[in-house]
């Protein structure tokens, strides 16, 4: 199992734009991807787009994103950029 923490920069917080792209990360890789808002420890599936939006991840709130599967190295890399790029 992965796990990175990042804390959201993005003005709007995870909005469904970015919630879709993030969408058709996670969907491209074999490992299962969960979202922790580390505000109320709620989580979702990262293929999930009405339990992304109920995470209510909004600017400043930490999340922590899990990858455990047999791709999860190259999942961690591509989640970390889009993380960085995007929130």
């Amino acid at each position: 199992m992965k796990k990175f923490t990042y804390t959201i920069q993005d003005e709007i917080g995870l909005h469904a734009r970015p919630a879709s792209q993030l969408i058709r990360i996670a969907k491209s890789y074999k490992s299962k991807i969960t979202l922790i808002n580390t505000k109320n420890n709620k989580s979702a599936e990262a293929t999930k787009m009405m339990a992304i939006m109920a995470l209510g991840i909004v600017y400043g709130i930490t999340v922590d994103v899990t990858i455990e599967g047999e791709d999860e190295d190259a999942a961690l890399a591509e989640l970390k950029t889009f993380f960085t790029g995007t929130l």
